[in-house]
């Protein structure tokens, strides 16, 4: 009975120690892979940074051509065509031969 008691003691003892140092190792790899500064997070950062450096350089474009058309029409001389189109639109007068295509409210460009 003493002999089984040791057998037994010096088995579960290891395999308990096992088991434990297992379940903190798991612990530490699935929040280093998951967790909020895991490596899946990493990549969703850089898939969230790329979209915005995109969005942020459609704006850097879009700036410069409102700019472009504010140097036009800012200064001593209007561009005449910058002028023609202003007034057309708010008037809402087109000439004979022009085609007016109508676009839906959300589609205005």
């Amino acid at each position: 009975m003493h002999r089984l008691g040791v057998f037994l003691r010096s088995l579960i003892l290891p395999v308990t120690l096992f088991c434990v140092a297992g379940a903190v190792a798991s612990y530490f790899v699935w929040h280093g892979v998951n967790g909020q500064r895991g490596l899946k997070t990493g990549e969703e950062y850089e898939q969230k940074l790329a979209q915005l450096r995109l969005q942020r350089d459609m704006l850097k474009l879009q700036r410069m051509q409102w700019e472009s058309r504010i140097a036009l029409i800012k200064g001593e001389k209007v561009d005449a065509d910058i002028l023609e189109e202003q007034t057309r639109k708010s008037l809402g007068r087109v000439r004979r031969n022009e085609v007016v295509i109508l676009l839906p409210q959300g589609d205005l460009r």
